[in-house]
């Protein structure tokens, strides 16, 4: 630029840039419209990057949508004042049986893109052992061959990038699966870029690219099937009706009188949901669009931070999502006529390498949607709440602990439900039992028996013996960070005072093992069982009653 007789008017010379920190030409738009434009440059990478790695146009231009929104400052929120609670639904109890005829027309669709990062695992999390040797993968195989004794039912699964090999290795075991794997069986949810936090572009991370990529969200299922034509070619071999339903809930079984409600009321989508306790209350919830009655689903990542005390209120905000979903094809094939279904944003912040102890990486934005959220783009959609055994999923150690456990069986429809008289206990386990190998290590002889069990906690490392069993309520305490585990052996009996055994850290005096010893609760203390052996140098646990 130059200086003009204007004294001091800066006039642009072509093919001249201004100098690094001069004052731009023209009208300046406020920092965050800057941002934000800054941003929004970044589209074309992402959409090149997106077309290198072989995507689908279609879904391309949905997670394009999805971005541009993001830098437009949506992160997806409802907020309270834009809804009102759902006060009642059908029952599943009240609805009549399906004609089994129907069945000739199903699609049995398990979702089956997860890890289980969460839980320690790299692989798929469905080939995690559940029950006497079967994974979920076992037992929903053979749900299938149970099913198809009578009715030709279709089986499928949605895979991602991480779990599709092991997967199609594993069906080697079903041959009448893996025969049919490509044609019938699999095809690939798509993969999202992750986002630079910082700068809103696409992260780089050489040293392991796979990291630059994510799962887009469950709820690419839509597009997923689109993109990958299968959606057209069951409907031209004469499917109507899809059940879908996430792999680690094996309480997800196809139930006709659902397939029932769906075909007679033409509806495009019905919802499975289940009354919402207290343990559920930081999960999301079922609601009405304020004005248009329209049912509507909210996550736990979509509530403001001024909404969270209705958000967790179970008394105004009943219901909750089990992802037990069914379709009518054809409606939704109409409604994607033009495109993939539009969703709501779901943004989550996590490191480019979670899995990482020594570099995780930068902060990274993954932005997904839920499929769930599709209640609100199908006109006419609807819910029925059914009982919790429809709503058995597997997302902790807590939860694997206790369906392996006595407490559980397997039925001849090859699903687990309590065993006859046995109570349904909770497991509470803190942080050293979060990963599968850490809670493993706690039960080198099998789970304790749980089948008279309420409530079991436990806090600190301890090692379970063979034969264990836990009555009542109780919570076992080890508050020594150092030291060897203490091994839990013998009848632990609870009560309604909570019984509650203590290791006292700060005795070190050796103790004479008592095997088999039962513990009651009105014992003020005791020197806690041992297996057989020297306890020299171990310290006392003691029983106390709050």
């Amino acid at each position: 630029f130059c200086s003009g007789p204007g004294g001091g008017r800066r006039v642009s010379e072509p093919g001249r840039r201004p100098p690094r920190g001069a004052p731009p030409i023209g009208p300046v738009p406020p920092p965050g419209r800057r941002a934000e434009a800054a941003a929004m440059a970044h589209s074309d990478a992402f959409r090149q990057k997106m077309a290198d790695a072989g995507l689908h146009d279609l879904f391309t231009d949905g997670w394009i949508g999805l971005y541009e929104k993001f830098c437009a400052g949506d992160k997806g929120f409802i907020a309270e004042s834009a809804i009102e609670p759902v006060t009642e639904l059908p029952e599943l109890d009240s609805l009549p049986e399906g004609d089994e005829a129907l069945l000739g027309k199903t699609v049995v669709l398990k979702l089956n893109g997860g890890l289980g990062t969460g839980m320690g695992l790299d692989k798929a999390k469905s080939l995690l052992e559940v029950k006497n040797g079967d994974t979920f993968l076992d037992l929903i195989a053979k749900q299938i061959r149970k099913l198809r004794e009578k009715h030709p039912v279709r089986f499928m699964l949605m895979n991602s990038f991480s779990t599709e090999a092991d997967t199609k290795e594993f069906f080697s075991k079903y041959p009448e699966i893996q025969e049919v794997w490509d044609q019938e069986v699999s095809f690939m949810q798509n993969m999202s870029p992750k986002v630079d936090a910082a700068s809103k572009e696409p992260v780089d991370w050489p040293s392991k690219p796979g990291c630059e990529w994510c799962p887009p969200g469950h709820g690419d299922i839509y597009a997923a099937m689109l993109c990958s034509g299968k959606l057209d070619m069951l409907l031209a071999e004469g499917y109507e009706y899809a059940f879908v339903s996430n792999s680690d809930n094996l309480g997800a079984t196809l139930d006709l009188r659902l397939l029932g409600y769906l075909a007679e009321s033409g509806a495009p989508m019905l919802m499975e949901v289940c009354v919402r306790g207290e343990d559920d209350k930081k999960g999301g919830h079922l609601a009405r669009q304020r004005g248009s009655g329209i049912l509507t689903l909210r996550e736990s990542a979509q509530c403001p931070k001024e909404d969270e005390k209705d958000f967790q209120d179970i008394t105004k905000h009943k219901f909750f999502n089990t992802n037990n979903l069914w379709f009518n094809l054809r409606r939704l094939r109409e409604v994607m006529a033009d495109g993939v279904l539009p969703l709501p944003i779901i943004v989550n912040e996590k490191k480019v390498d979670p899995a990482s102890k020594e570099n995780p990486g930068p902060k990274v934005f993954q932005l997904e949607t839920a499929m769930g959220a599709a209640i609100s783009s199908l006109p006419d959609s609807q819910a029925i709440c059914v009982p919790f055994e429809r709503f058995a999923p597997v997302k902790t150690c807590n939860q694997l602990f206790a369906l392996r456990s006595d407490a559980y069986v397997i039925n001849e429809e090859f699903k687990p439900v309590l065993a006859p008289g046995a109570l349904k206990p909770v497991v509470e386990f803190d942080d050293h039992y979060k990963m599968v190998p850490d809670m493993e290590a706690a039960i080198p002889h099998g789970v304790p028996s749980l089948k008279l069990c309420k409530k079991l906690t436990v806090k600190g490392k301890v090692v379970f013996a063979p034969n264990v069993a836990i009555h009542g309520e109780v919570q076992i305490l080890n508050g020594s960070k150092t030291g060897p585990a203490p091994t839990v052996t013998g009848t632990i009996r609870g009560s309604a005072d909570k019984l509650r055994i203590l290791r006292d850290a700060d005795d070190a005096q050796p103790h004479t093992a008592i095997s088999g010893a039962a513990l009651s609760a009105t014992s003020r203390a005791f020197t806690m069982p041992r297996t057989a052996g020297s306890t020299q140098g171990l310290p006392v646990i003691r029983q106390a009653i709050p």
